[in-house]
């Protein structure tokens, strides 16, 4: 994952460290030097500081795992801009109307961060998990918030991930440009999945713009 740098230099090896245990899921020393390049003695001394503050703690292991004080904050953050569920009847319509997997994602920086996401019936589906980073330069959703485009649908043919296709348009929801989509692997969506879904995504969109 690229980070990006503030001009806090502490801040910006702490967020390091969060993001490579949030990315393994439990990390070791080891692990936390090996990912984010810093000494032995730095990655210690900043992953104790987080776990001291509850951003991370141990599992059984003594491997640290992201701490309790995250899903804290986590709902307060959601609270304070209540998107994705203002969004989940649209989601959930475009969702039983294609049967393939559904996301929404917004920019953030230069990535864009999945803040909804369900995932198709079928058992052959595309899984984005909730808060993925994702890059711009790939992918239909990517596009759309790069481009900042609310022309209509843009799709993509395993520009991301090999055997995956996927449909989206934009929509600006109180001021935000948001992207949401449909994805699924290329054998049931086609190589021309914006034929299949389009319509689909693109009312999915304007539905979304009078949530706002």
């Amino acid at each position: 994952m690229e980070h990006r740098v503030s001009q806090v230099g502490v801040l910006d090896k702490s967020v390091a460290v969060l993001d490579a245990v949030a990315a393994s899921g439990a990390a070791s020393l080891v692990d936390l030097v090996a990912v984010t390049g810093f000494s032995r003695a730095t990655a210690h001394r900043l992953a104790v500081a987080l776990e001291t503050h509850g951003l991370l703690r141990r599992d059984g292991t003594g491997r640290f795992v992201l701490g309790l004080r995250l899903m804290v904050l986590g709902r307060q953050a959601a609270a304070a801009w209540p998107l994705a569920d203002a969004a989940a009847p649209v989601l959930a319509q475009l969702r039983r109307e294609t049967g393939e997997s559904v996301q929404l994602y917004v920019r953030d920086g230069d990535d864009r961060l999945c803040v909804a996401s369900l995932e198709s019936p079928h058992e052959l589906r595309t899984i984005v998990p909730l808060g993925s980073r994702l890059p711009l330069a790939v992918g239909s959703a990517g596009r759309i918030l790069r481009e900042c485009d609310l022309s209509g649908w843009v799709e993509s043919v395993e520009e991301r991930a090999p055997g995956v296709a996927s449909v989206s348009a934009g929509a600006l929801v109180d001021g935000t440009l948001v992207a949401v989509g449909v994805s699924g692997p290329v054998e049931r969506t086609s190589r021309h999945p914006g034929r299949r879904y389009g319509a689909a995504v693109t009312a999915a969109a304007a539905a979304l713009a009078q949530t706002g």
